[in-house]
């Protein structure tokens, strides 16, 4: 049950509000306080309940890979914010799909990001991974999953890691990792890990 839970929150990034519950910036939160009134017990649920669908519409589309992210913002209102990065164009055009047939969804807005069309960055990826994954590696029974959870996103030779992992060791091997393969440019590591994740959603 823990790796299918951790498999889920790593396969789909959710910013602020779907994965740590609701936030809006200090201005917005004001205005809103002055017109709006409470949200009911009744609209928690539904909301939360909306996260999920989210989360699972993202997590299953059939050509999402560890070489895409998506990310999800849902506001109060049922407005969906999407955003990432993909190799595919039809995958941030099926992602959209998806959330738009969500019964609460409102709005769908779609910021994701398509990656350039790169040999090189080609070839970064399938070395990333081999050398992230490798079988020899602590990192490998990540491989093993049906949704890898160390996404390896390639921008023109500059290497960014999302995803969640089990402890701070994992996140290091990964890092590790990926800065020893030739012609990465540099990497940033934004693995987050599992502990620290479920201790910010518990304090929501």
């Amino acid at each position: 049950m823990r790796n299918k839970s951790l498999l889920l929150r790593g396969s789909v990034g959710f910013v602020a509000i779907v994965l740590l519950g609701f936030a809006m910036d200090a201005g917005a939160a004001q205005r809103d306080k002055a017109q709006l009134k409470p949200p009911t017990v009744r609209d928690v649920r539904r909301m939360e309940a909306l996260k999920e669908e989210v989360r699972h519409q993202l997590a299953m589309l059939p050509y999402y890979s560890v070489f895409d992210w998506l990310q999800a913002e849902v506001k109060p209102d049922g407005t969906i914010i999407l955003s990432g990065q993909v190799v595919r164009p039809t995958l941030k055009d099926d992602a959209e799909a998806r959330v738009k047939k969500l019964e609460d969804a409102t709005r769908v807005i779609n910021e994701i990001g398509v990656l350039p069309l790169s040999p090189m960055d080609d070839q970064l990826r399938i070395t990333l991974y081999r050398r992230i994954y490798s079988f020899d590696s602590p990192l490998f029974r990540y491989a093993t999953w049906s949704s890898p959870p160390i996404h390896i996103i390639v921008k023109n030779g500059h290497v960014t890691l999302k995803g969640i992992v089990a402890n701070q060791g994992d996140s290091d091997l990964a890092y590790m990792a990926a800065r020893q393969v030739p012609n990465v440019f540099d990497v940033k590591n934004e693995l987050q890990i599992e502990q620290r994740v479920e201790e910010k959603v518990s304090r929501k």
